[in-house]
């Protein structure tokens, strides 16, 4: 390694925590995973361990900080999951549920104990709620307390603290209790508002009942606010200690992780495709898929998150949807398959869908057809079996397949894998559809990055069915890349955030759409909105 500035971007995921080491120019030098640790300890209650996760982000940190001097490490990025972490008056970790287990302090994004709760914020109709689609999701902090508040009220005044994960990440690195912009304008309700208003709104929190959290200057969720990128603060000397690191280093701001993951692709260069950022629409793929779309104006989309100011990059607007489930959809959809619960035995889960792409090949030769999608003719999946984020901003909502046979083979399970790559398709053009009919330019290029980004047949099935070009960056680790961009800027190496984006983005590949399937999916598009038309009719004749 001949140079000598790195930067540490480090990412905590839903199941991992992971870190990069990081150069000057982008390149990912260096990564570690570790396991994180969840307790389901209920339906739909997923928790988590602040210790496990602090204790798992200094395994990986001093894994790719070995042999390098601590000198040449400039700055620190964090990102993480909007998972609400919470602490007593001491900082120390206090449980969420009745599990009275301190160590399950962490109520999970996925978790979706508190759909009460949004209801009831929802009915409020207060003006913030613009902000968010016009609907608060139970995946966001302010349900999440609300529950707290309601369902632990003997321990409600014990808790000193709330962070959102990314946040807690910060503070525990440096001691600083100043949160970042990003987390709390997309998911605590706090207002950055389109005519400059910015703070909490202390008309909503009376409104919903959790007007007690502006006591000392809004001391349990935070009163100063940096945006992502900042320096923060210095890492502390313990934890530098712990680290092998020089006490004092730059910490940056952090960011959440899907929105990590579109800063650390929105710079990319691809041969022949736009370079504007509102072209680009950004999927960063996991458990759950964020699209991230950005604008120098602020553009309200009902049932899409947003605008958001400087929440990804600094002085644009930011539009979020996504889907609640993705990658934890199709390892369900193989994985309760009974093929699928053999070729598990034999393969491990990327080996399965090679296996199943080879297959859909062999068929699709066999039968004589131009395309593999065209195989799923008869075969159609609405994929929300975990709600709808977005467009719908609809939690209720449930899974629907159309096309089954008394079939257990291998090819059944191929088709069903396709049928659900092709619906998540679907939603992504939903989504499209939604920001362009409220103001957005039609878009020109899709970037994506994470776990179904490894997927060659998901990529250019999501680029046929919204036919743009797709940019997969080189550096695959966009979200650690990202949050290494935010170390940069913390570190001052770069003088502003969008020259760490354009020095650090690096090249991509552009897989291209096949038009000759154009009309195709159209058609299962088509269908696609009828299944979701046809679910509320159902739901009506039940009630």
């Amino acid at each position: 390694m001949n140079t000598q500035s790195f930067f540490i971007g480090v990412d905590v995921g839903s199941g991992s925590a992971r870190a990069a080491l990081v150069d000057q120019d982008g390149h990912i030098l260096r990564t570690s995973v570790k396991e994180l640790r969840i307790w389901k300890p209920q339906p739909d209650f997923y928790e988590q361990s602040s210790n496990d996760i602090w204790n798992c982000c200094e395994f990986v940190i001093n894994e790719v900080v070995r042999n390098v001097n601590p000198e040449d490490i400039k700055g620190i990025g964090f990102d993480a999951t909007c998972s609400l972490v919470a602490l007593d008056r001491n900082g120390n970790p206090l449980a969420v549920s009745n599990s009275n287990n301190n160590e399950q302090n962490v109520i999970m994004w996925m978790d979706h104990r508190a759909q009460a709760e949004a209801e009831f914020i929802n009915k409020t109709g207060h003006e913030i709620l613009k902000y968010v689609g016009g609907k608060v999701s139970l995946e966001m902090e302010m349900p999440k307390l609300k529950w707290l508040k309601k369902n632990l009220p003997n321990k409600w005044s014990e808790f000193g603290y709330f962070f959102d994960l990314p946040d807690f990440l910060t503070w525990k690195a440096t001691g600083s209790e100043s949160r970042s912009l990003c987390s709390l304008v997309c998911k605590w309700n706090y207002e950055c508002s389109i005519d400059g208003k910015k703070g909490w709104n202390e008309d909503f929190l009376r409104n919903v009942g959790l007007d007690d959290l502006a006591a000392f200057e809004f001391k349990k969720i935070g009163s100063k606010v940096l945006m992502p990128g900042e320096k923060c603060g210095g890492l502390k000397s313990d934890v530098a200690r712990s680290l092998g690191l020089i006490p004092g280093t730059p910490v940056a701001t952090s960011i959440i992780d899907a929105h990590s993951g579109g800063l650390g692709m929105i710079g990319t260069n691809g041969e022949g495709i736009a370079k504007e950022m509102s072209s680009r629409l950004s999927l960063i793929c996991g458990t759950s898929t964020c699209h991230m779309a950005v604008n120098e104006k602020p553009i309200l989309v009902p049932g899409i998150w947003g605008p958001y100011f400087s929440a990804m990059v600094p002085n644009l607007w930011l539009n979020e949807a996504g889907q609640s489930a993705s990658g934890m959809l199709l390892d369900y959809v193989i994985s309760s398959h009974p093929a699928g619960i053999q070729l598990s035995k034999k393969y491990s889960t990327g080996e399965v869908r090679t296996h199943l792409r080879q297959l859909l090949a062999k068929i699709t030769k066999e039968k004589g057809l131009s395309d593999v999608s065209l195989l799923s003719k008869d075969f159609h999946i609405w994929p929300d079996y975990h709600g709808n984020r977005s467009p719908l901003a609809d939690p209720s909502m449930k899974g629907m397949i159309c096309g089954l046979t008394i079939n257990n083979s291998e090819e059944n399970l191929a088709l069903l894998y396709l049928a659900t790559l092709q619906a998540l398709s679907y939603g992504t053009r939903h989504i499209i559809e939604a920001l362009v009919e409220s103001g957005y330019e039609p878009f020109k290029s899709l970037l994506i990055c994470g776990g179904l980004s490894k997927d060659p047949l998901f990529v250019q099935i999501q680029a046929d069915v919204v036919a743009l070009p797709v940019l997969k960056p080189h550096e695959s680790e966009s979200v650690l890349l990202g949050a290494a961009i935010l170390g940069a800027c913390a570190s001052q190496y770069f003088n502003s955030v969008q020259a760490a984006i354009e020095t650090m983005g690096g090249k991509a590949d552009v897989v291209r759409p096949n038009l000759n399937t154009k009309a195709f999916h159209d058609k299962k598009y088509k269908v696609f909105l009828r299944m979701f038309e046809d679910q509320l009719k159902y739901r009506a004749i039940m009630n």
